[in-house]
C-alpha cells in the first residue's frame, strides 16, 4: 500500500473540501482547509519526498471565472515536480494532451466518460487515442444508493446508471492504467473509511487502484491495508497535518512504506 498525495484547487487556492458539498452554482463548497501556499509548494515537497502518482485535482468546472486561475495553480506544481503528478478535472480528449505536455503523467477522467447517466465509449476510444491507455487514469469516485455504489460525476453531484462492481472494473481497465475512486459520502470528513467498497476493491487486482475518503487515523490505514489486502494505495486529505490535520505526513509516510 503506497501513499499517493494530492493538490485540490478550488477557486484558484489549495484547499481540502467536504466532497459532497461541491457545487458549481456559485462556485461553493465546504471548506475544510485553505492554504496560503501555491500548488508549487506541495508538489516540491512530494518531489523531495520522493513520492509518485500523486493526483492534481481542478475542483472548478471548466466555464467557472476561477478556472484558469486553478490552472495555473496546477501549472506551478507540474513545473515544480514533471512527471511526478497526475491531473484531473474537466479533462476531455481534445485537451487532455495539453496537460501531459505541462508535465503529468495521466490524466483523470470521469465526467467526459460517464455522460447523461451512462459509460459513453465513443469518449473513452477518444481518450485512449489522444493520451494512450498508458496516460489514462479513470476516476470512478462512487456513492451508495439503495444498498450499491454508483459512479458520480459532475463534481460528484450527479449519480449515474453506472454500478461499481467486479464487472465494470473488469471490462473499464481495458481503457485505462489506473482507478481512482474516492468514497464521496466520506469524503472530507475524516469520519473513518468506506468498509464495504474497500472490501470490494480488494478483491481486485488487475491494474493499481487508489482510495480516498475518511482516512483520519493510522487504525484506519491498518483496516485499509487489511481489507485491502494491501494492494490498494491511499491517498489523504483533510485529515493530514499538511492541510490542518492530525495525522502528521512523515508518520504516513513510515507507515504505508511509499516511497518507489
Amino acid at each position: 500500500m503506497r501513499f499517493r498525495p494530492c493538490i485540490d484547487i478550488h477557486n484558484g487556492k489549495v484547499k481540502q473540501i467536504v466532497g459532497g458539498s461541491l457545487m458549481d452554482v456559485g462556485n461553493q463548497a465546504k471548506e475544510n482547509f485553505i492554504s496560503d501556499k501555491d500548488g508549487g509548494y506541495y508538489a516540491g515537497l512530494y518531489k523531495d519526498h520522493g513520492l509518485k502518482g500523486g493526483h492534481i485535482i481542478l475542483l472548478n468546472p471548466a466555464g467557472s471565472e476561477y478556472y484558469e486561475e486553478d490552472v495555473r495553480q496546477a501549472e506551478l506544481a507540474l513545473k515544480a515536480y514533471p512527471g511526478g503528478l497526475q491531473i484531473g478535472g474537466g479533462i476531455n480528449a481534445e485537451n487532455a494532451p495539453r496537460f501531459l505536455k505541462m508535465g503529468a503523467t495521466h490524466v483523470i477522467v470521469t465526467s467526459y466518460v460517464f455522460k447523461d447517466g451512462r459509460i459513453q465509449y465513443e469518449n473513452l476510444e477518444a481518450l485512449k487515442e489522444a493520451v494512450g491507455k498508458e496516460h489514462l487514469v479513470l476516476d470512478l469516485s462512487c456513492r451508495k444508493k439503495d444498498g450499491r455504489y454508483y459512479v458520480v460525476t459532475d463534481r460528484w453531484q450527479k449519480f449515474t446508471d453506472v454500478v461499481l462492481n467486479l464487472e465494470v472494473l473488469d471490462e473499464l481497465s481495458e481503457y485505462c492504467d489506473e482507478f481512482l475512486i474516492h468514497a464521496v459520502d466520506v469524503e472530507g470528513k475524516a469520519s473513518g473509511i468506506e468498509q464495504e467498497l474497500v472490501k470490494l476493491l480488494g478483491t481486485w487486482n488487475r491494474i493499481p487502484i487508489t482510495y480516498a475518503g475518511g482516512v483520519r487515523s493510522e487504525e484506519d490505514l491498518s483496516l485499509l491495508k487489511k481489507l485491502g489486502k494491501g494492494q490498494i494505495d491511499v491517498t489523504i486529505g483533510s485529515a493530514l497535518d499538511l492541510f490542518g490535520g492530525t495525522m502528521k505526513f512523515e508518520n504516513v509516510l513510515s507507515y504505508c512504506d511509499s516511497i518507489i
